[in-house]
């Protein structure tokens, strides 16, 4: 039995993330680390999950993802847009919430 995945690729400013979402307990990964440990700093932290909060899917699906380029802030940008995107695919219903 194959886990379904969803993938999307977020830009922002200089940095680039390809991000997969799958069903699971929330967990996050980025660039093989824990996201609190990759960006250390909690306001790019909570704009990172702010699609997942937005659409009450915190803790639903697991995150991988790989960034490259730019500096954090970008980066974080990067991903919240990749994360929103990703979920998106998985379920259109979801656009009206991520738009606003």
């Amino acid at each position: 039995m194959e886990k379904e995945m969803y993938y999307a690729v977020g830009r922002r400013k200089r940095a680039i993330a390809r991000v997969f979402i799958s069903p699971g307990k929330g967990k996050m990964e980025v660039n093989g680390k824990n996201l609190d440990d990759f960006l250390k700093r909690g306001n790019l932290v909570r704009m990172v999950k702010q699609p997942l909060v937005v659409t009450d899917t915190e803790g639903k699906y697991n995150i991988k993802a790989n960034v490259k380029g730019g500096g954090t802030s970008g980066q974080a940008g990067a991903l919240r847009l990749g994360i929103a995107r990703a979920l998106i695919k998985h379920d259109e219903s979801m656009r009206g919430a991520l738009k606003e």
